[in-house]
């Protein structure tokens, strides 16, 4: 994805170079910008490059683009290998600084809405997957890497490097690693933790703290504390990556809180024996009405619809 977006911010940054009065131009290279952060961060860095190789003698930069007589190249196509000959050089020499504070020193925020799965990149390589309804800012210096996990969830798969660790920080505390494969989920109340692959540290507000290998969890609680080491199945518990909804002998309760982060209207449950019923299935996350009209039969609940949009699960 990085490499096709690289692929079209040089395209743009060339046609801009060939006709910088093109007000039409200009317009669409806006709109283009405006799609997508990533976007204007390759453009950018694009630009950085082209200035610091314009400090390079320019019998170098003709001499990088001698690949056929300059005199036979048409003038949009020897503005392409220039710029790719000036950005090869930049990196090289000059810009190589530039390029390296881009992917050290980095801040940015993400969102997801109701419903929405999200992938992100970041420029140490590392991927987030970004849950329904999530917010994260992610914040990168020369000696660390940090994310604030403010609401939601999100799946991380961490570039390594010892020298400056990833930290996901929430309101109940933090999970610290320099390389591995583990989901965080910011609720309400607690923080829970599930590593796929790798280890983490994960350290309370009030002090606390574990650490976890592959196929474990955790929870930070509202005060801060750290519930000690348990096994989970990760597969089952980020099976949001591929739109799926997996009960294994869940409450009831726990049940509609997991189905309602999917749902625009409120879904609620009767409190005590309704609450407390288990449920054992998958169903997806883009269709929790099914999971409703599917309860009754596996059940002994009905489905009651308020005036307001709501729904409530009650006795049957």
């Amino acid at each position: 994805m990085t490499q096709h977006v690289r692929e079209q911010a040089a395209e743009w940054f060339a046609r801009v170079q060939d006709a910088p009065g093109d007000l039409g131009l200009q317009a669409k290279l806006r709109q283009w910008l405006d799609a997508d952060p990533q976007h204007r961060r390759e453009y950018e860095v694009l630009g950085q490059l082209w200035c610091a190789a314009e400090l390079v003698p320019r019998q170098r930069l003709e001499a990088l683009c001698q690949a056929q007589p300059v005199h036979q190249l048409p003038r949009r196509r020897l503005l392409r290998q220039a710029l790719a000959a000036g950005v090869a050089v930049a990196a090289l020499g000059l810009g190589w600084s530039g390029w390296q504070y881009q992917r050290l020193n980095h801040h940015e925020q993400f969102s997801t809405v109701l419903g929405e799965r999200r992938q992100v990149e970041l420029p140490d390589g590392s991927h987030l997957e970004l849950n329904s309804g999530t917010r994260l800012t992610v914040a990168f210096s020369a000696g660390q890497r940090q994310v604030k996990l403010e609401a939601g969830e999100a799946m991380f798969s961490v570039a390594h490097d010892s020298d400056r660790p990833f930290v996901v920080g929430t309101a109940q505390g933090r999970v610290t690693v320099t390389g591995t494969r583990f989901d965080v989920r910011q609720d309400a109340l607690q923080t829970r933790v599930a590593v796929e692959q790798g280890s983490v540290r994960v350290e309370g507000a009030e002090g606390s703290r574990a650490q976890l290998g592959a196929g474990q969890g955790s929870r930070i609680d509202a005060q801060g504390r750290v519930a000690q080491p348990y096994a989970v199945n990760a597969a089952a518990f980020t099976a949001w990556r591929q739109g799926k909804l997996v009960f294994d002998n869940a409450t009831l309760a726990e049940v509609v809180a997991e189905a309602s982060r999917y749902r625009a209207q409120p879904l609620r449950v009767a409190p005590g024996k309704v609450a407390n019923l288990r449920l054992s299935s998958t169903f997806s996350t883009d269709d929790t009405d099914a999971l409703l009209r599917a309860l009754p039969s596996i059940l002994p609940v009905a489905i009651k619809a308020h005036p307001d949009g709501s729904s409530e699960i009650i006795a049957k």
